[in-house]
């Protein structure tokens, strides 16, 4: 069965309604969620995820609010948290960690982590039962890709072109997961630009999909009620599942 990990924004709109949404996409086939942590310069993602972060932030989004949530949709999901650097560092990063495992998180996806400077934390990581997500993509070397999926836990994360999220670029990627496949059995998730449409053509050969903003799109959707925002995902998430899974 392929997996699927889906990306929501924490605290967006509130934190309550993060829980609720997290819960549902799990009872639709979610099987592991990332949670946002809102910045205000997300440089790996596009304009969804970037003006659901400025919105996240403008609502006066604070880190205790990322620990809210977590208490309450990490023991009922496996669940990571998804941020950038800086809050990382700002906050104190064994301190991240040491929270992390008290709320029964799985780890975290640090998309600006440079691979050499991750790899001072991956001790520090495995103390607190963390996993720091690699990432591969259809730039990196062979070389370059033994080095990173040696380290890999949970899942590697390859990016499927050389851009932003939400992105509709087509690459052939079969080099690149012959290349992982041969250096590792971490599985393998393909995310950048994962949808409804993509999602069966984009697991071929792989063990899972990421998909973002195919999902925050309803949740900075203005004229879709709370209920209506929860009911979008979830469809959604159930097709994708349905689909890498035919």
């Amino acid at each position: 069965m392929k997996k699927l990990v889906g990306y929501i924004t924490a605290a967006l709109p509130e934190n309550n309604f993060t829980v609720d949404l997290a819960l549902n996409m799990k009872d639709a086939g979610v099987d592991i969620l990332e949670l946002g942590i809102p910045f205000t310069d997300p440089v790996a993602d596009g304009p969804v995820i970037e003006k659901a972060n400025l919105i996240a932030l403008k609502n006066g989004f604070k880190l205790k609010d990322l620990f809210e949530v977590s208490s309450k949709i990490a023991p009922e999901m496996k669940t990571l948290w998804m941020g950038y650097a800086n809050p990382f560092y700002h906050y104190g990063i064994e301190k991240f960690f040491a929270k992390a495992q008290e709320f029964g998180i799985k780890g975290a996806i640090v998309p600006d982590f440079p691979f050499e400077e991750s790899l001072k934390y991956n001790k520090l990581a495995s103390h607190y039962e963390q996993a720091l997500i690699s990432f591969v993509a259809p730039t990196h070397s062979e070389n370059r890709i033994k080095k990173v999926v040696e380290h890999s836990k949970e899942f590697v994360y390859m990016v499927a072109y050389a851009g932003i999220t939400g992105s509709g670029v087509e690459e052939d990627l079969s080099d690149i997961i012959d290349n992982v496949r041969k250096y590792t059995k971490t599985p393998l998730y393909i995310g950048f630009g994962v949808d409804e449409k993509t999602a069966k053509a984009k697991a071929k050969n792989v063990d899972g999909v990421i998909v973002g903003s195919a999902f925050v799109k309803h949740l900075i959707d203005d004229s879709l009620s709370n209920s209506e925002k929860i009911q979008r995902i979830t469809a959604i998430a159930k097709e994708i599942k349905e689909k890498i899974n035919e």
